[in-house]
């Protein structure tokens, strides 16, 4: 695959953007049918964008995570499954960022900024809870692992050039090993039928005695053992994808109230935009998206402050940041797409509209608000610092 090589943080907005207005098109018949977005996926890859965050000095754009947030709210307001499906792409970045050497950084940016895409082989069912990961890797004589387990909730691992595995060595210490797709050994399974996000493919990865070599693994335990942002990006960019959903459910909203729907008989309306009651709600819901975004914006930029200078005390106040704006996100979110249809009234429930669509993405999105809260909570009251576990 041929990629371009945006060149800064204005190229890749708009071109963004414009991707955005393109994969908007087709985006519900895409949900309503799970027809996988394979080609649209191509496109992202082609584009650039999934390049953007390697280091200058390798070749990439090196955009602020600002930009970044925003890329993602852009895709998402589009289409949520688009959007979610690259999201591990860049946090796997962010792992050879920190803890590759430079024969891996310059072997890996170099498929990135090529076009490779990365899924993810991360969750596993069935176990005490998401962070008892039970993959094994093993060493052999020679130097090179083998790895075995079974991997769930596996979002872009079918569309994947490479599919980053988060495994246990004999010392209980996890790494990441990036394992390409068609190793012997591994599968893929598309057998994800969630009702929201419909189309990322996030089934389930086989792993039986997958050969990787020494090279390709990294140690993702050193991580955490410092100050750090591996969390605090993961969860800005599962924000965003909040975010974009609820902005992208309101201006379908709004169309819909516009042209389609009838006012209230009590209203005295000519039309259902001039209802004050359906104008008042309209006002409300406009106010909570509008804080969502602010807060996303600025979350990203408490972010890219930590990682002009990282410590533990900006560390923290990044992670704090992303927190309060996913937990606002996730509720907005939420509450936006479920007004859709008080709003747009009955026929906005048909099926054949799949305006649902918004509602079950929200819903189907990541990590309980009521932890993020306990953690502002402490940090405000006790000034105790979040946990370095990469959910927060």
């Amino acid at each position: 695959m041929t990629a371009k090589v945006v060149a800064d943080d204005v190229e890749a907005l708009t071109v963004a953007a414009a991707l955005a207005d393109e994969f908007r098109t087709g985006a519900a018949a895409r949900d309503a049918e799970r027809r996988l977005p394979r080609a649209e996926l191509d496109r992202l890859s082609a584009s650039g964008l999934l390049a953007v965050t390697v280091p200058a000095g390798y070749g990439g754009a090196d955009v602020r995570q600002e930009t970044l947030a925003e890329i993602f709210r852009l895709l998402a307001s589009a289409d949520a499954s688009l959007a979610q499906i690259p999201q591990n792409h860049f946090v796997y970045v962010n792992v050879i960022r920190r803890q590759g050497t430079s024969e891996q950084r310059e072997f890996f940016f170099g498929e990135i900024l090529a076009g490779r895409r990365f899924g993810n082989a991360q969750s596993e069912a069935g176990t005490k809870n998401v962070q008892d990961i039970r993959t094994r890797l093993d060493r052999q004589p020679d130097g090179s692992f083998v790895l075995t387990g079974v991997k769930h909730y596996s979002t872009g691992a079918l569309f994947a050039d490479w599919i980053p595995v988060l495994a246990r060595t004999e010392d209980d210490n996890l790494h990441v090993a990036y394992v390409p797709h068609d190793a012997p050994g591994l599968t893929v399974v598309d057998d994800w039928d969630g009702m929201g996000q419909r189309t990322t493919a996030s089934g389930t990865v086989r792993l039986d005695a997958v050969p990787v070599p020494a090279d390709r693994v990294l140690p993702h335990h050193l991580t955490f053992r410092g100050p750090q942002l591996h969390g605090a990006v993961a969860q800005l960019l599962h924000t965003a994808i909040d975010v974009g959903i609820a902005g992208g459910a309101l201006t379908e909203a709004a169309e819909f109230v516009r042209t389609k729907s009838r006012p209230w008989f009590e209203s005295g309306a000519g039309t259902a935009d001039d209802d004050p009651l359906l104008i008042q709600r309209f006002g409300e819901l406009a106010v909570r998206l509008r804080a969502s975004e602010a807060l996303l914006r600025e979350a990203a930029r408490a972010v890219d402050a930590a990682r002009a200078d990282l410590t533990d005390d900006s560390a923290a106040e990044a992670s704090i940041a992303v927190a309060v704006a996913k937990a606002h996100a996730t509720t907005a979110a939420v509450e936006i797409t479920g007004a859709l249809f008080e709003v747009a009234g009955t026929r906005s429930a048909l099926n054949s509209l799949n305006l649902h669509r918004h509602w079950r993405d929200a819903r189907t999105l990541h990590d309980p608000v009521r932890w993020k809260i306990q953690h502002i909570g402490r940090y405000v009251l006790n000034g105790t610092k979040p946990p370095r576990h990469g959910l927060l």
